[in-house]
């Protein structure tokens, strides 16, 4: 009757430009920290309670203005602030009741089981419209980095109260932006989890 489930989707998947963009990326990271380039992961929730199946994704760019319909709770620029009276330069977090997650025939070792407690999966869906919406692709909070996807996520399950150290992204690959979430979480409440525990590296 309850459960949160944590999806990993390659970046990129459906779309050469973003997966082209991603390894160049990766190939930069590895570069100046003398590592092998490793595959890039983001990640997406699905919630389910008594009422309902509800995913909860961060996506970009915007489709359409019908974002009621997808359950958007939150929105926020990217790249600049400037630029985000244009819809291509926004972003959106969804609380879609019977949603679908973008690519999901794509994930890898999906999905995780990360606890059936009915009690918890409803403050994790209450918790969506508490999120902050800094800037994404910028690291606009000084966490060390950027804002993504995966910091959404990460700032959820920590919030939560959800054992965000036992979670890591599929063999071989890194989650950016994890540790962004984990950082602003304790920020907000202090001794909540320990921000070390990052998948993303």
């Amino acid at each position: 009757m309850a459960s949160i489930d944590l999806w990993w989707l390659p970046l990129g998947a459906g779309g050469w430009f973003v997966t082209l963009n991603g390894r160049v990326y990766e190939a930069l990271h590895a570069l100046v920290e003398h590592r092998r380039p490793l595959d890039l992961y983001h990640c997406a929730l699905e919630v389910r309670v008594p009422e309902g199946r509800f995913v909860i994704e961060n996506a970009w760019p915007i489709p359409d203005a019908e974002g009621p319909a997808r359950g958007v709770v939150v929105e926020g620029a990217v790249a600049s602030r400037q630029l985000a009276r244009l819809r291509v330069f926004r972003y959106e977090v969804r609380r879609w009741r019977d949603g679908t997650i973008a690519d999901a025939g794509e994930a890898v070792a999906s999905p995780q089981r990360l606890s059936d407690d009915p009690l918890t999966a409803r403050r994790l869906l209450e918790l969506v419209g508490s999120l902050p919406s800094p800037v994404w692709g910028r690291d606009e909070l000084g966490t060390g980095e950027m804002w993504n996807s995966n910091s959404v996520v990460s700032w959820l399950l920590a919030r939560g109260g959800l054992p965000v150290e036992a979670i890591r992204p599929p063999a071989g690959g890194r989650a950016p932006g994890w540790r962004a979430g984990l950082v602003t979480a304790r920020r907000q409440a202090p001794g909540l989890l320990s921000a070390g525990a990052a998948p993303g590296r």
